[in-house]
């Protein structure tokens, strides 16, 4: 097996109500922490929405383990920032029998 290699910080953000200052509420997304990440590119395609062209891209990104609960463990919903790069969280498993890490399966999307 080959050894994980943590080589990139990611902010991992959750959505959230943000006040919008006249009473109400807009969804946004919120920063938890800074984690540091394995990145491996899966599979890619490119499809239509509205119109345009839309590259999806699947990845597997791999962060240390965290108890289930813990605001520090990634769930599904939640997103990985890496500057503009934005990685949407679809799933989370353990990466190893002793959950040392953890395998975030997760989707960018840009308009091509």
């Amino acid at each position: 097996m080959k050894t994980t290699r943590l080589n990139r910080a990611l902010v991992l953000e959750t959505p959230a109500e943000l006040g919008d200052g006249a009473g109400g509420y807009v969804l946004g997304w919120v920063p938890v922490g800074t984690v540091w990440a394995e990145v491996t590119p899966r599979s890619g395609r490119e499809t239509a929405q509205s119109g345009a062209p839309v590259s999806r891209m699947a990845y597997r990104i791999i962060v240390r383990g965290a108890a289930i609960g813990s605001p520090e463990r990634p769930a599904a919903q939640q997103r990985f920032r890496e500057g503009e790069r934005i990685f949407t969280i679809e799933a989370v498993a353990e990466h190893d029998a002793e959950g040392r890490y953890l395998a975030c399966f997760a989707q960018e999307e840009q308009v091509v």
